[in-house]
């Protein structure tokens, strides 16, 4: 299926590794141009170095989503480069603290911070500009823990949270034409994840988890998050806005701790 991405400008923030470097790569695969960012040095280098080496024309940032002006300074900096922005993958996201009284304040508004209003920063940023290039595409990856309840509650809340986002910025933004979607993985598994952690300290628990949870009893990859993300972004789906598409094999429980 030819898609028609070709020499579209994407954003994916969290690119360095796992889930965002999978999209990052697909999107480059259909010919797009990627302005990508990551909080670590290291990791951002390397990931625009492996992009590059595909082929791809790279803008690469590093970026601290949970600070505006570095936002606004990411996302800036990729649209005069690359000229312009037509799409924003918002996947960066991450848990602080432990269960309810093993939690403070701050954590659950870092929790907040990853996730939803990392969403709402880089999209605000964005739209001026996908405005100007007649509308376009927006992805928030949000996790089936937004509709499954599991252990820390922080981090379904926040999920919860950049779902209805999703929903409440596709009726908005429809005058613009921009669409904007949630993809919701299950456990994805890639190599320094947390999943393979889990796997390599607790390796029963892990065991019983996958056999318990998961009908085909094994996790998900980066790249089947990918795959159903890069057809979101086209013109392909032009009439799905405002769901929540969960990529998740059927599982049952989100998390074991």
């Amino acid at each position: 299926m030819n898609l028609a991405l070709r020499d579209r400008v994407a954003l994916v923030t969290g690119a360095s590794r796992g889930i965002g470097l999978a999209i990052a790569h697909s999107l480059l695969q259909e010919g797009v141009k990627l302005g990508i960012c990551a909080r670590g040095e290291e990791g951002l280098t390397e990931a625009a170095r492996e992009l590059r080496a595909a082929g791809g024309e790279i803008f690469a940032q590093a970026c601290d989503v949970r600070e505006r002006e570095a936002v606004d300074a990411f996302v800036q900096g990729a649209a005069e480069a690359l000229g312009g922005i037509d799409i924003v993958v918002n996947n960066v996201g991450g848990s602080a603290g432990g269960r309810l009284l093993d939690s403070s304040d701050d954590e659950w508004e870092e929790t907040f911070q990853l996730n939803l209003f990392h969403a709402v920063r880089t999209t605000r940023a964005a739209l001026p500009y996908l405005r100007a290039g007649g509308g376009g595409s927006v992805v928030i990856i949000t996790s089936i823990s937004g509709a499954k309840p599991a252990p820390r509650a922080q981090y379904g809340c926040a999920k919860a949270a950049e779902n209805f986002l999703a929903g409440a910025l596709a009726i908005e933004l429809a005058e613009s034409n921009v669409r904007v979607n949630a993809v919701a993985p299950g456990s994805v598994f890639f190599p320094g994840g947390g999943w393979q952690r889990f796997r390599d300290e607790r390796p029963q628990e892990f065991e019983d988890f996958v056999r318990g949870e998961f009908p085909a009893e094994r996790l998900g990859s980066p790249q089947e998050v990918a795959d159903v993300v890069t057809f979101l972004v086209s013109n392909r789906a032009r009439w799905i806005n405002g769901a929540v598409v969960p990529v998740d094999g059927a599982q049952g429980r989100p998390s074991v701790f």
